[in-house]
């Protein structure tokens, strides 16, 4: 058997093609790409501008079942079926997120694919790639930086230092920051308070960037961000601050999206990076509209879980942006199904078709809700090769009977020719008009009905439970006019649950609502669940002690 090369072996030896190549293909001019070496560019303002009245291509999202330790390949699959969209001579373009290195150095890896289904550079990609997360980290921490320095020099605006909603941000998995106390150390460095930090992607400066249409809108979503309250609880926005403009400034290049390539030479936007677990977990909506006007097809990801990702990416981004999804994928295993079914992962490489059959309850509830959405959703099998025929017959018997299709997909290992048979099917859904596209709930809806429907209709739990001051909270910002604002669940990715080792299908729970965080930039209410962290912490043996420069200066153990 021939040996497998890893995913970092695969992308070193791609045959890439110059960037501006590239942009020809989806009519992007030389002139409106900003190159970042030979490689990957950003697309300029002007050009995104230039084509806003060009007619929209049809909008596939891309979603999964609740992640497990056997893997799913949400983002090989994406990436597979832009691929293979443009091998059946559809011309599609792909929309996905950048990486964080919190998880490259941590637990979960990169996020550029795998297999023969990977954009390229993707060592570029999982690292520093072109500079975005640096310009939000550094944009966020400037508004930080204004707020103590606002108090230190006489707080004008009259800021309760106990009350200041700001936190810092990095973009790394640092348990040590959750909480610190910072301004200690006499006079010189002003007035002493509570403070801590969160992981980048958490950053409401990450979520207006991926909710913004343009740079205009950008700053003014900067300047509605809350960051303190006064003691008379009257907020103190960043614009009081006069942070907006600096912060735009910082963001400027950010904002424009990166474009780049998969292994088989076709487009890919790779654009902002909230995660799906304590953010809203989309692209943003500058790649995928602008992508949605060069292209027949935009295949698009919403991260982990659809309880999360897809719920997030329909009720807020698409809510939000105006957009109408054609279809969804929901990503699943043969491998995921058994863990689901309660199989160790040592085990996952026997036969277990009992097993496969009690996981799928986890997929078939997922089906259950995308189509409650009114998108019309087919399932991709990831394929492995321990796979056997009747495991996967078994999958397919299981999504039959809940009225979709479940289609075998060997793209990791065969690239574009391998997800032909998805590519042809998701054609035909989106062709067929049957998307009737609508958001779970009306913007009219009291914050904490909202979030008891998720709850009820998404998770199938009982109910959410709150103290009466998050009540109390959620009340306030409705009088205070934020009442129309979606609600953006952070919780477990690993269950419908809280409790994050409760698999499959799980009814009959609660949700402890833990904190409210308003991002009135965004335009969001965050709903912090159950034990979730807005600033991970790293595994026992994280991945970084297994990634270095071998003799030739290649880097080597990214994933």
């Amino acid at each position: 058997m021939a040996e497998v090369k890893s995913d970092i072996e695969i992308a070193r030896a791609a045959k890439k093609k110059p960037i501006q190549e590239i942009g020809a293909k989806i009519g992007i001019p030389n002139e409106h790409l900003l190159p970042y070496g030979h490689d990957k560019a950003k697309v300029s303002a002007e050009f995104i501008k230039s084509v806003k009245g060009n007619k929209d291509g049809k909008l596939i999202l891309v979603t999964a079942i609740n992640p497990t330790p056997a893997g799913e390949g949400k983002t090989t699959t994406t990436v597979g079926l832009g691929d293979g969209l443009n091998r059946i001579g559809k011309k599609a373009i792909v929309c996905i997120r950048e990486a964080s290195l919190g998880p490259n150095f941590g637990m979960k890896g990169g996020a550029a694919g795998g297999g023969l289904a990977q954009v390229v550079p993707m060592d570029d990609m999982n690292l520093h790639f072109t500079g975005d997360f640096h310009a939000i980290t550094t944009a966020h921490n400037l508004l930080s930086a204004l707020i103590d320095n606002h108090i230190y020099w006489g707080n004008e605006l009259g800021i309760d230092i106990r009350r200041v909603a700001w936190r810092r941000v990095m973009d790394m998995n640092d348990r040590a920051l959750r909480d610190i106390l910072c301004s200690l150390g006499g006079v010189a460095n002003g007035f002493p308070r509570e403070a801590g930090f969160d992981i980048t992607v958490a950053s409401e400066v990450m979520a207006i960037l991926c909710l913004a249409t343009d740079l205009k809108d950008l700053e003014k979503r900067l300047g509605d961000i809350i960051v303190a309250y006064r003691r008379d609880k009257s907020p103190v926005y960043a614009r009081d601050l006069k942070a907006d403009g600096a912060m735009a400034v910082l963001l400027k290049d950010a904002i424009q999206p990166n474009l780049v390539q998969t292994l088989e030479n076709n487009p890919a936007f790779v654009h902002g990076g909230p995660f799906a677990n304590i953010a809203h977990g989309c692209n943003s909506v500058v790649a995928t509209t602008t992508a949605l006007k060069l292209a027949d097809y935009v295949v698009t990801e919403a991260g982990f879980g659809a309880d999360l990702g897809a719920e997030k990416f329909f009720d807020i981004k698409c809510r939000k942006a105006g957009l109408k999804p054609a279809a969804a994928v929901i990503v699943a295993t043969v491998r995921a199904m058994k863990m689901n079914g309660g199989v160790k992962k040592e085990d996952l490489g026997k036969e277990n078709i009992e097993a496969v059959k009690k996981g799928c309850l986890n997929l078939g509830r997922h089906i259950e809700n995308v189509k409650q959405f009114g998108v019309p959703a087919v399932v991709a099998i990831n394929h492995f090769t321990t796979d056997t025929e009747t495991e996967i017959q078994a999958m397919k018997d299981f999504v039959k009977a809940q009225g979709a299709e479940a289609i075998l997909c060997k793209h990791w290992a065969q690239g574009s020719a391998g997800i032909e048979d998805l590519a042809r099917k998701v054609v035909e859904i989106a062709e067929s008009g049957a998307s009737q596209f609508s958001p779970l709930y009306p913007d009219e809806m009291p914050l904490f009905e909202k979030v008891n429907t998720i709850v009820k209709r998404i998770y199938r739990g009982d109910e959410a439970i709150a103290d009466k001051s998050i009540r109390d909270q959620l009340h306030a910002w409705e009088q205070a006019g934020y009442g129309n604002l979606p609600v953006c669940m952070a919780k477990t990715q690993y269950s419908f649950s809280t409790d994050p080792n409760l698999r499959g299908a799980p009814t009959g729970h609660t949700v402890p609502v833990r904190e409210v965080r308003l991002s009135a930039g965004a335009g969001f209410v965050v709903i912090i669940c159950g034990e979730i962290m807005t600033m991970p912490g790293l595994p026992k043996a994280p991945s970084s002690e297994k990634i270095f420069l071998n003799e030739q200066g290649q880097i080597e153990g990214l994933f």
